[in-house]
């Protein structure tokens, strides 16, 4: 099993960071890894995201939890309801964190809420220090801050050259959700 669990952030404006983030839960699994998903600002639509929809039925060691409203947060849109969703997703990584039951989690688009003070750094850099050595962490989401990047052992930040979005394309079902 794994010796020294690392810090990964996927960060920047480009497509993919859930995505990367999946995709090293599916290999983790692969060798019989526990992995929690624990979705911020992303919730309410279990039906709506392609990843909740799979991972019940292809892999049964990903545990998934999501915290949010039904709809992507923005600064101009952001509640008191987003930031209560993003305490009660915090305080389950928390605990999951110092559970040492997994031997991964992902903390996916915990960047956006901590760009936008959902999350105090501090609270993250914390847990984060404090984590079980074995333990691998992943965070995504854009604006990933600059004292969680230096705390990380890998940092990937994806950045679009070309998208069909600016091409008037929305996002696609099975593609983007």
């Amino acid at each position: 099993m794994l010796e020294h669990g690392y810090i990964q952030i996927y960060t920047g404006d480009g497509k993919g960071k859930t995505t990367a983030s999946l995709g090293l839960a599916l290999r983790a699994i692969g060798h019989g890894w526990k992995v929690l998903l624990i979705q911020f600002a992303k919730g309410d639509q279990p039906n709506y995201y392609g990843e909740i929809l799979s991972s019940s039925k292809l892999m049964p060691n990903l545990e998934v939890h999501q915290f949010g409203l039904d709809r992507v947060v923005y600064s101009h849109n952001v509640s008191m309801e987003d930031y209560k969703e993003a305490k009660k997703g915090w305080e389950l990584a928390k605990e999951a964190i110092r559970s040492k039951e997994y031997q991964m989690i992902i903390l996916d688009e915990i960047n956006i809420c901590a760009d936008m003070g959902m999350i105090k750094i501090s609270e993250i850099k914390e847990t984060l220090i404090n984590k079980p050595g074995n333990l691998e962490v992943v965070l995504t989401g854009r604006r990933a801050h600059p004292e969680l990047i230096s705390l990380a052992h890998l940092v990937t930040e994806m950045c679009p050259r070309k998208h069909y979005f600016n091409e008037g394309v929305m996002a696609r079902q099975g593609i983007e959700y």
